[in-house]
């Protein structure tokens, strides 16, 4: 199975989403789940933002190796599963051939509210991405406790 994470410059949210996703699914015997992002306005070979790269760093997460990447039609017809930050990533994954696989994050997680939305903290201060980092997590453990309970997924390691 592959998740694919959108967002818009694939340096700041999807990076911090990524490697989130890929701790909580290996802390739940899940390495087999693979995880990759992308931005529907990437620059290619981009870094991650400085302060998603400290944030990271503050929560055991090295970014150091990011790469941005543009969202393609390859990689959404690749993916199983793809969560947006925002209604129009979501479109846009849509658009290139995830319709029925694309999904707002927040709304895959169970949230209805202002939450359901990762708003982007590029520009912002460090504080600002840490808010980022902790609306990411809460929804990460949401998200991945759902996927996990789906039957195509849930079973176990090489059972899907």
């Amino acid at each position: 199975m592959k998740l694919l994470i959108v967002c818009t410059g694939n340096i700041c949210r999807s990076p911090l989403a990524e490697a989130i996703a890929r701790r909580l699914l290996g802390e739940r015997g899940r390495p087999d789940i693979a995880v990759v992002s992308a931005g529907t306005a990437a620059y290619e070979g981009s870094p991650a933002s400085e302060g998603a790269y400290l944030v990271g760093l503050e929560h055991g997460l090295d970014l150091s190796s990011h790469l941005a990447r543009p969202l393609t039609a390859d990689l959404v017809v690749e993916a199983d599963l793809v969560f947006g930050m925002g209604a129009h990533h979501v479109d846009r994954a849509s658009a290139l051939g995830g319709t029925g696989r694309a999904h707002l994050l927040g709304s895959y997680a169970g949230r209805t509210d202002d939450l359901a939305q990762v708003e982007d903290p590029y520009g912002g201060d460090l504080d600002e991405y840490r808010r980022t980092f902790q609306q990411l997590e809460e929804l990460l453990v949401d998200a991945v406790d759902r996927l996990l309970a789906e039957p195509s997924t849930g079973a176990g390691p090489g059972d899907d």
